[in-house]
């Protein structure tokens, strides 16, 4: 093959975003974040006191859905995202919160700012599939009702 049509394999996000060192920042940082912001206490209180297990289950499937070794397969199975947070009432505050908290720690850990804007818009889409609380239009625009 001529060398002008070849191709070199494209960098994973897992690793244009530095691997495992880098991931598990990120996931920790998201966590302190979620933990020190009293705008995140909505998504917070669905947690466990102790953010240690939330931690590593999300650093084992980022590692996958990132691109990087499928952590949480080999050790959970098939992640079914949805499904697992159906016990817990989700709706758009808790999807904000959770997001707010993710921007804030992108912001922080990913130095490059077209990874960073096409993590947070993958973020987002994933947060939101997330939501299972049937919500009022003027819930969901984060107005009381009456």
């Amino acid at each position: 093959m001529p060398p002008e049509q070849r191709h070199e394999p494209t960098a994973t996000p897992y690793e244009r975003i530095g691997g495992e060192a880098a991931v598990r920042a990120l996931v920790r940082r998201f966590y302190n974040l979620m933990d020190e912001l009293p705008e995140a206490w909505g998504v917070r209180r669905l947690h466990a006191e102790d953010l240690g297990g939330s931690e590593e289950k999300l650093f084992l499937f980022l590692s996958g859905w990132l691109g990087g070794p499928n952590l949480y397969v080999e050790r959970f199975g098939p992640p079914f995202m949805r499904a697992r947070h159906l016990p817990f009432s989700i709706g758009v505050a808790e999807r904000d919160q959770w997001l707010l908290c993710m921007r804030l720690a992108l912001e922080e850990c990913v130095c490059d700012a077209a990874l960073r804007e096409s993590l947070y818009g993958a973020f987002a889409g994933l947060a939101n599939h997330m939501r299972n609380r049937a919500e009022t239009p003027a819930k969901q625009a984060g107005q009381q009702s009456l």
